[in-house]
C-alpha cells in the first residue's frame, strides 16, 4: 500500500483523478462565472441607456430602444435557459468539497486518520462527491425540461 507521499508524486490514478476532478471544475466554475456576469454587465449596460435614449432625439431613437429591449429579453433568456449562476455556485461548491477532501487526505486526517485503506477511502469519496454534482446537473436539466414544456 502507498503512503499519501507517492500520491503526489503522480503515479496513483486516484489521486491523479482527483486532481483532474479540481481542475475541471475549477475551469467550468470560472468559465460559467465569466460567461453569467458578462452577460448580466451588458444587461445592466442596455438597461441603462434605454432611458438615455427616450430623453434624448436621435434618428431612429425607437428602433434603438427596442431593440436594447429585445436584447436585455435575449440575454436573460440565455441565463435562464443556460443556468449559469446555478452552475457557476454549483460547481465551485464541488471544487472546494474535492480539495477539502485532497488536504485531509493528504495530512491524515478527518476519516482518513483511521482508516485501514485511505487510498480506497479517498476514491469513494472523490466518486461520491463526484456522483452527487452529476445528479444535481441532470435534476437542473430535467427541471428546466419541465418547466419548458409547461411553458409552451
Amino acid at each position: 500500500m502507498r503512503d499519501t507521499g507517492d500520491a503526489t508524486a503522480g503515479g496513483d490514478p486516484i489521486y491523479a483523478r482527483l486532481e483532474d476532478q479540481i481542475a475541471w471544475y475549477d475551469r467550468k466554475s470560472s468559465a460559467a462565472q465569466r460567461t453569467f456576469k458578462r452577460i448580466k454587465v451588458t444587461e445592466i449596460l442596455a438597461a441603462a441607456v434605454i432611458p438615455f435614449l427616450a430623453g434624448i432625439s436621435l434618428p431612429h431613437d425607437k428602433l434603438i430602444i427596442a431593440g436594447l429591449g429585445v436584447l436585455i429579453t435575449i440575454l436573460e433568456g440565455f441565463l435562464h435557459l443556460n443556468q449559469y449562476q446555478q452552475i457557476w455556485g454549483s460547481y465551485r461548491s464541488t471544487c472546494e468539497a474535492l480539495k477539502h477532501e485532497k488536504y485531509l487526505y493528504l495530512a491524515k486526517a478527518g476519516p482518513y486518520a483511521g482508516s485501514a485503506d485511505p487510498r480506497a477511502l479517498l476514491a469513494e469519496r472523490v466518486e461520491s462527491t463526484v456522483s452527487k454534482e452529476d445528479a444535481r446537473w441532470s435534476s437542473i436539466q430535467q427541471q428546466e425540461g419541465k418547466a419548458a414544456v409547461k411553458e409552451s
